[in-house]
C-alpha cells in the first residue's frame, strides 16, 4: 500500500468517526430542551461543514497523481485537524 493510500485511509476512518458524533448529536439534539437544541443544532452544523471540507479535500487528494499529492498533504490535513479538533470539542 503506498503512503497515499494509507493517508487516505486514515482521513476516511477519522470522516467515519466525525459522522457517528454527529448522528449522536442529532439524536441528542431531539431529546433536549430547546436552549440546549439551539446548541447541539450549532455544534451539528458545524461539525457538518467540517465533515464536508474534509471529504472535499479527500477527494482532490485521491484524484491527485502520486508526484502532486504531495502538495495537497497540507490541505487535507489542515481540514482533517480542523475536523479532529471540532469531534474533540463535542465529545
Amino acid at each position: 500500500m503506498s503512503t497515499k493510500e494509507a493517508y487516505k485511509q486514515k482521513i476516511e476512518a477519522d470522516v467515519e468517526l466525525a459522522q457517528v458524533k454527529l448522528a449522536q448529536l442529532k439524536a441528542e439534539a431531539k431529546n433536549s430542551a430547546a436552549d440546549v437544541r439551539i446548541e447541539y443544532e450549532n455544534q451539528i452544523e458545524e461539525l457538518e461543514q467540517k465533515i464536508g471540507a474534509t471529504k472535499t479535500k479527500l477527494k482532490e487528494l485521491s484524484e491527485a497523481g502520486e508526484e502532486a499529492w504531495e502538495h495537497m498533504k497540507s490541505g487535507a490535513e489542515s481540514a482533517w485537524n480542523t475536523l479532529s479538533a471540532a469531534v474533540k470539542g463535542n465529545k
